[in-house]
């Protein structure tokens, strides 16, 4: 019988990335999204160097990491969905009211990132 499904899973030479981690970059991106002024993310992003952290932390920094990361992705969600609502409607986004979306997102940020490479 023919299977198109692999018997073994295809060698990438890279380990998966934890969720947790991956949430982090999704921030960077919504940060990317939202920060009018071009300050962005930090350019020292480095998701492999954050994946290394991961791997090296321990239990409690990573829960601690998982559920921050998780709050955090749900505040940038959140806030994306209004300012794609509002717009969709035809309004304009206040640029103080994406200035202080975008710096909520760097702070969050900021701590997560620190909880893994301190």
């Amino acid at each position: 019988m023919l299977s198109l499904i692999p018997q073994q899973p295809p060698e990438t030479g890279r380990q998966p990335v934890a969720e947790p981690v991956t949430r982090l970059a999704s921030l960077h991106n919504a940060l990317r999204v939202v920060d009018q002024f071009g300050g962005g993310p930090a350019s020292d992003f480095d998701l492999d160097a954050i994946a290394q952290g991961w791997a090296q932390a321990s239990e409690p920094q990573r829960r601690c990491f998982d559920r921050r990361s998780a709050a955090m992705l749900a505040v940038a969600t959140a806030g994306l969905d209004v300012v794609s609502s509002h717009r969709e409607q035809g309004g304009d986004v206040s640029p103080a009211a994406m200035q202080l979306l975008a710096d909520e997102i760097r702070s969050g940020l900021q701590g997560i990132e620190r909880l893994i490479r301190d």
